[in-house]
């Protein structure tokens, strides 16, 4: 549960800074697979995997209106978006640590993303110093029958229905 928190946190703050650019590029409607290798720190603990989710325009205006509010707390330091290559660097204080993050993804048109990620928490949260993340999203296809957007595929098959919340 620690684990996925941390996770969730770093997630979340990149996604919180990369949805304040202009007109972020809108990805294709289907299923897209997310490849996700992340380190922490102290220890060099390594976790990687894959899922997929099923995605439209609607749910990612959703999940962009719900991160600039969590957005709004934080310090952006650095913005570039240079047209596929988007840059960012931020801090956020949430449950009293400082998160400090810094990002660069890469879009190759509508069909895949490529993301790097350095967090680092001040203090520790749950014991963890910092996370490198490394996320590859790629377009997969329509979503399977009885997936919604917002719904994730486990690498196991096991669907999380989370679209229509």
């Amino acid at each position: 549960m620690k684990r996925l928190l941390v996770a969730s946190l770093a997630f979340v703050n990149v996604v919180a800074v990369a949805v304040r650019a202009a007109d972020p590029p809108s990805l294709k409607e289907g299923l897209w697979s997310i490849h996700t290798v992340s380190t922490d720190q102290p220890g060099d603990k390594k976790t990687e995997g894959t899922r997929s989710i099923c995605r439209n325009h609607a749910y990612d205006e959703r999940v962009r209106a719900q991160a600039k509010v969590q957005a709004a707390t934080c310090k952006i330091h650095t913005e570039n978006n240079l047209g596929s290559k988007y840059e960012s660097e931020s801090e956020c204080v949430m449950r009293g640590t400082t998160i400090h993050s810094k990002g660069v993804t890469t879009a190759s048109g509508d069909n895949a993303t490529h993301t790097e990620s350095s967090t680092t928490y001040d203090p520790a949260f749950y014991g963890i110093s910092a996370t490198t993340m490394i996320m590859d999203q790629r377009y997969v296809g329509s979503c399977p029958a009885g997936m919604a957007p917002g719904d994730m595929m486990e690498a196991d098959g096991r669907v999380i229905h989370r679209g229509k919340q």
